[in-house]
């Protein structure tokens, strides 16, 4: 089974190993353990073509184990049935698979900083991962700065179903620098910095023309969380952008608007706006040529019709119910919907020939302190 076809559902399962059981500054350990469980449903679809369902659970915990340590982990598994993308407008593929995926942190405090050493495995039927991760952190002496930094690398092991190649492997490695600032009672600003390294097996072997080079990107993401006192509220801006070798760049932009109620209760609308330029080998297929047009082009070296490397726009909106049990219960549920199209580009102009795309997910949770 294509791993880019199933790149919009692990998008959403990374988003939901994160469980956030325990809200803490990274230089203070948890006061209390907690134990959080999460179910996601996932669903997108194509013009009349129903595609990628996702159903996937997972528990998490944070454990402080001394004065100056603390560890986490979290085990995540999940169903995935349904089809691959079509190649724009011809056939859909049918398929199905189970992903099973475990990661861990242990974490020392040293009063204005910490040091994090963490790892990660998943496994599928055609995909093995295995990641290790070290960051750390540093505040200032009043605690209004905190400067981060951390190094992420991964090993991955392919080998399709469909035998097209075997033993295949890809290494990622990724650097983070960041620096959080506290600029009044109720602002706090945060820049990050992100570089990244891909070498190896970058192409889908499930796709009959898909060859791909390897890959460096960067990133830089803003966010300014503003709290509104007299409405109990807060409000969290987010900006990121994404630049490649490839040629692919993308904008996104994100708000969310914190509500606190009375009886413990919350409310988040969300919006996110999306917007990307396309891979300077990615061919728009469509109907001309059916079902492919001359494929790979005259000369090229890399190639593919994968719709996640078009130019594209979209757009995710969305809310989240939180409801705090007394002092250690907290539920809460999330649901998003996402609608991608080419002519949403904010900049440029789209893939025309890209079929619209739209998703759905929802999120319920549960975690326990104590």
């Amino acid at each position: 089974m294509s791993t880019n076809s199933k790149s919009h559902a692990k998008f959403l399962l990374a988003t939901l190993a994160v469980l956030n059981t325990q809200v803490c500054h990274a230089e203070d350990p948890p006061e209390k353990a907690s134990i959080a469980v999460k179910y996601l449903d996932y669903f997108d679809k194509q013009p009349n073509k129903d595609r990628i369902r996702v159903k996937a659970s997972a528990i998490g915990v944070v454990a402080p184990i001394s004065p100056e340590w603390s560890m986490t982990a979290t085990a995540t598994t999940d169903g995935i049935s349904g089809a691959s993308p079509a190649y724009h407008n011809s056939a859909i593929t049918k398929m199905h698979d189970r992903r099973n995926a475990i990661d861990a942190g242990l974490t020392r405090y040293f009063g204005d900083g910490s040091i994090t050493l963490g790892s990660a495995y998943s496994n599928e039927s055609d995909y093995v991962s295995k990641a290790i991760t070290l960051q750390g952190s540093l505040s200032s002496e009043d605690r209004n700065t905190t400067w981060s930094a951390g190094i992420g690398l991964s090993f991955d092991s392919i080998n399709p179903n469909n035998k097209i190649v075997q033993d295949q492997s890809k290494h990622v490695t990724d650097f983070l620098f960041g620096v959080s600032q506290v600029l009044t009672p109720v602002d706090i600003v945060q820049v990050n910095v992100g570089l990244a390294n891909a070498t190896g097996y970058m192409s889908d072997p499930y796709k009959i023309f898909d060859n791909r080079p390897d890959r460096k990107s960067h990133t830089m993401t803003v966010r300014w969380n503003h709290h509104l006192d007299k409405l109990d509220a807060t409000t969290r801006f987010s900006y990121r952008y994404y630049g490649d070798d490839w040629s692919v760049k993308s904008h996104t932009f994100g708000l969310e608007y914190v509500q606190n109620l009375s009886a413990g209760w919350s409310i988040t609308p969300l919006v996110r706006l999306y917007s990307q330029s396309a891979a300077k080998f990615y061919v728009d297929a469509g109907p001309v040529g059916f079902p492919f047009p001359p494929n790979p082009p005259e000369g090229a070296i890399y190639f593919s019709e994968d719709q996640r490397l078009s130019a594209y726009g979209a757009h995710t909106l969305g809310f989240k119910i939180v409801k705090n049990l007394g002092d250690d219960w907290v539920v809460d549920f999330k649901y998003e919907k996402y609608e991608q199209r080419s002519n949403w580009r904010l900049f440029g102009d789209g893939s025309p020939r890209l079929l619209p795309f739209s998703a759905r997910s929802f999120q319920v949770g549960l975690a326990r302190s104590f």
